[in-house]
């Protein structure tokens, strides 16, 4: 009886271990090519948001320095004085909120429409639509988005009693970026504070008073 020999072919054994070696290099490739797209994600997040955070610095640094007054805060909002048309008097649509919300998860603007001079006293909360009397509510301008995964936004005057005699804002937040939290603070100053506007009692006075 004559042995047959296969010179051209493989055994059980050599194609079993074939492919657990196929099976093997297949494993890795797919782990690497999915630890670099989460490391591409993540950068791409973190990236992301930190634009968002110097956008927001941005924004908020310059409406501060330029404002007038701050007309009410909260330690959830602020509302300035952002611009005069000269008469001495806060209109409605010179008014300026930077608000975070009853959550804090978020940092926006919001503006108004409408001429209506308003006094000091009445400017309260933005939830409260104490506004609407006077004008309408633009659409937000958002700075760090719900999304963002902001948290404990804050807000501080350096004369926290009175906001009309506040020089200094501070704004803290926390952001998570990558599995980490990270605080952040913006701090402005109103370098364009009109104070000679108002009284001993802390009421606008306006020039034609």
């Amino acid at each position: 009886m004559k042995t047959t020999k296969y010179k051209n072919g493989f055994t059980l054994i050599e194609l079993l271990l074939a492919l657990v070696i196929t099976g093997i290099i297949t494993s890795a490739v797919a782990t690497l090519a999915y630890a670099m797209n989460s490391a591409g994600v993540a950068t791409d997040d973190t990236s992301r948001k930190q634009a968002q955070v110097r956008f927001a610095t941005m924004r908020i640094s310059d409406l501060v320095r330029q404002c007038k007054l701050v007309c009410y805060a909260s330690t959830v909002e602020i509302a300035v004085w952002a611009s005069d048309d000269g008469d001495g008097k806060i209109n409605i649509g010179e008014l300026t909120y930077i608000e975070a919300g009853t959550a804090r998860d978020h940092l926006q603007l919001y503006t108004f429409t409408g001429t209506a001079a308003i006094s000091l006293s009445s400017i309260g909360a933005l939830a409260t639509n104490w506004w609407s009397t006077y004008g309408s509510r633009n659409p937000p301008t958002s700075l760090i988005p719900q999304k963002s995964q902001c948290s404990n936004v804050t807000f501080y005057l350096d004369a926290p009693g009175s906001p009309p005699n506040s020089k200094i804002v501070s704004i803290t937040f926390d952001l998570l970026e990558n599995r980490v939290t990270s605080k952040y603070q913006i701090n402005a100053a109103l370098r364009a504070r009109a104070g000679n506007l108002l009284d001993a009692s802390g009421n606008i006075v306006s020039d034609d008073d």
